[in-house]
């Protein structure tokens, strides 16, 4: 991952070693690769690098976190799923669809499922975790409890043909009897994002549909999580609490938050990996693994998480600097967009904030 260390207004001259040339002309903007302070922190980097996706399934497969994750965001707290009713279900969805004699399979996998035992009944219970804002998301989550039904549907249907007992022709051509029915799926997506997910929140949000239709057209809403914007979630595990209030805090650059409440508690590594992993905290993972004993407190842990605050507040300066030397040199927001690898939407806001852009 490359990290811009300088960029600064130069008057013409040649450069040599790492320093490039972005722009031609008697003003030059010049960047650094980021170097490692040694080759021991390059050893601990690779050697403790984890996989979001992994670290974030494994959390969630404990059923008391897991458990008090819905019941935080779906019902307001109120314990309706209960972990020891808990149970591991299969997380590959994908099903074989049949439309005029053309099949095709179709594959899909949640990242965590569970089965719900609702007395004699039972839910279906799926997680999503999303690290950046998927425009395609309510669209995603719908397929995902689609395939879900249909495969369920298709269980039923091959049980019922192998018993060979129907009520009359309409059950034989459906392959489902009367009584039977479908359990149902309640999926949340868990947005892990430090910007604020600007996407879609369901399927009509995702249509061009002229007004007078939009009564008439059916939507999908999405369970939709942001950790960001997680403070009115009530928790009632110390796990999912303790992941979900210190990355929020961190993304806020809040550390005093942090040091008010975790400067003399302790708590697993492990939990310290997961808030690493949602963080993109490389140092913050380095920490918990090598902490003795299993436990860290968050003393230590913080003065590393400042400087790397203080490090990206002087990334992201220097990247204001390099936009507004962009523009005044007659560059495009679109093309400053392309060079500094930033949305059009955001290179337009910092030239708005800073006086340049007028978008009223």
């Amino acid at each position: 991952m490359k990290r811009i260390v300088s960029a600064f207004l130069l008057p013409e001259r040649r450069t040599g070693g790492k320093d490039k040339d972005i722009l031609e002309g008697r003003q030059k903007i010049c960047y650094s690769e980021s170097i490692p302070r040694n080759a021991e922190v390059m050893t601990m980097a690779a050697k403790n690098k984890v996989k979001t996706d992994t670290v974030l399934k494994d959390f969630w497969r404990d059923n008391a976190r897991f458990a008090d994750l819905f019941n935080a965001a779906l019902f307001q707290g109120r314990p309706v799923i209960h972990p020891e009713e808990l149970e591991e279900s299969d997380t590959d969805i994908s099903s074989i669809l049949e439309l005029n004699g053309h099949m095709e399979t179709v594959q899909k996998i949640l990242d965590v499922v569970k089965k719900s035992v609702q007395g004699v009944d039972f839910v279906i219970l799926g997680l999503e975790n999303q690290q950046r804002v998927h425009f395609g998301m309510p669209l995603r989550i719908m397929l995902g409890d689609a395939f879900g039904y249909l495969k369920e549907y298709q269980e039923v249907a091959k049980k019922n043909k192998a018993q060979g007992y129907w009520d009359g022709p309409d059950e034989f051509l459906s392959g489902f009897r009367r009584e039977d029915c479908l359990h149902p799926m309640v999926t949340i997506c868990l947005y892990y994002g430090e910007r604020e997910w600007d996407g879609p929140h369901s399927l009509l949000d995702m249509l061009k549909v002229p007004e007078e239709l939009r009564p008439v057209v059916n939507d999908y809403k999405m369970n939709l999580i942001q950790v960001r914007e997680s403070e009115d979630l009530p928790f009632h595990n110390a796990d999912v609490q303790t992941v979900f209030e210190i990355s929020r805090n961190i993304y806020k650059r809040d550390y005093k938050k942090i040091e008010e409440v975790y400067q003399d508690k302790e708590f697993s590594s492990k939990l310290g990996v997961v808030i690493g992993a949602i963080t993109d905290s490389q140092e913050l993972v380095n920490q918990a693994l090598e902490r003795k004993g299993g436990r860290m407190n968050m003393c230590t842990a913080l003065e590393e998480l400042k400087k790397e605050g203080r490090t990206e507040g002087i990334t992201e300066g220097i990247i204001k600097g390099r936009i507004l030397a962009y523009f005044e040199l007659g560059v495009s927001p679109e093309e400053i967009a392309r060079k500094t690898k930033l949305t059009v939407k955001e290179v337009e806001k910092i030239l708005e904030e800073n006086g340049e852009l007028n978008l009223v």
